[in-house]
């Protein structure tokens, strides 16, 4: 690897820090920029590279534009070209990640939802030297798919604490939502949350690439057991709709959730949804493809070979005003 200029140090200090501060950030996350394009910063002057970002997004759902955002805001300033593309089905996401591989990009950001089809295309890109950064999803895989960096938190832990939440709520019969089956990360929010909450708990499969599936399927749920006091949903879309549930069934049950959208601020704030489990998708994406940057130009492996945890924490009504001014921005 050849050593940078002064300049390109310069650069790559500035970068670290950056790093550092943002990794550090609360729930209520770094100041936007005036354009309200994200969260600005210089600009490097190192070569041009590539890196494909390949995720198991679903169609239409707008957690995935949070993480988008940051990526491409550090493609902007790393002097990156960002090749995004997804699939929510684990086949032809590992396609789209051998796409990538063949057309000869500088470095892969990948999300493992499903490890063990994603496992040929992470070992087909170490035989090309292509170097991986993993976020989001994955927390408990990637080490042993011999990635050297992840971005994201711990599900079963988030889960947990999701648990304890709803004992303080007081919810005696939650229904977690799964709005994919067997995707690692959802299940383990779901087992995470049983082993804490104290009442009754069971699950309920979704497919979350129809929503007016979701909410048919949810108000049913209610219709058929009033028991039920409480809705845990594992994205914001799913939260939302599962607030038009509740409504359609006529239910008493509240709604719960993991991860936010700038809708999801709104339904917090005017109380239709009680709380959410940040873990900061915009950070995830920054740092996955400017952690790439680093490693790439100066041989940087953030976090030191453990992963970098971007949450859980909570947002609710006691700090949802200022997560909401970020929100506005594209970037909470």
């Amino acid at each position: 690897m050849n050593f940078p200029n002064r300049r390109r140090v310069a650069v790559l200090a500035c970068a670290s820090a950056l790093v550092t501060s943002l990794a550090a950030c609360s729930s209520t996350g770094g100041k936007p920029d005036s354009s309200g394009s994200g969260i600005g910063a210089g600009s490097a002057d190192t070569p041009r590279i590539t890196i494909a970002m390949v995720t198991h997004a679903a169609p239409g759902d707008t957690f995935w534009d949070l993480i988008r955002t940051g990526a491409q805001d550090a493609a902007d300033k790393d002097n990156v070209e960002l090749k995004y593309s997804s699939d929510p089905q684990a086949p032809n996401q590992a396609n789209l990640v051998q796409t990538a591989i063949d057309s000869k990009v500088d470095g892969l950001a990948l999300t493992l939802a499903t490890p063990e089809a994603m496992a040929p295309a992470v070992k087909s890109a170490q035989d090309a030297g292509i170097p991986i950064s993993a976020f989001n999803a994955g927390y408990g895989a990637w080490k042993d798919m011999g990635v050297t960096q992840y971005f994201g938190q711990d599900e079963t832990i988030a889960g947990q604490a999701a648990g304890n939440r709803l004992n303080d709520d007081g919810a005696k019969h939650v229904v977690c939502v799964i709005q994919q089956q067997g995707q690692i990360q959802l299940e383990s929010r779901c087992a995470g949350a049983k082993q804490t909450f104290r009442g009754t708990f069971e699950t309920l499969n979704v497919n979350g690439e129809d929503m007016p599936s979701v909410n048919s399927t949810i108000a049913a749920k209610l219709q058929q057991d009033p028991s039920i006091d409480g809705v845990l949903a594992l994205g914001a879309p799913i939260a939302l709709t599962a607030v038009q549930s509740v409504g359609n069934a006529g239910s008493p049950a509240k709604v719960f959730t993991f991860d936010t959208n700038a809708a999801l601020v709104d339904a917090i704030s005017d109380g239709s949804v009680q709380w959410a489990i940040d873990q900061q998708p915009y950070l995830q994406g920054y740092l996955a493809i400017d952690s790439l940057w680093l490693y790439l130009n100066n041989g940087n492996v953030i976090g030191g070979g453990g992963p970098t945890l971007t949450g859980p924490s909570f947002i609710d009504k006691t700090n949802i005003d200022k997560v909401a001014e970020y929100a506005k921005a594209g970037t909470r």
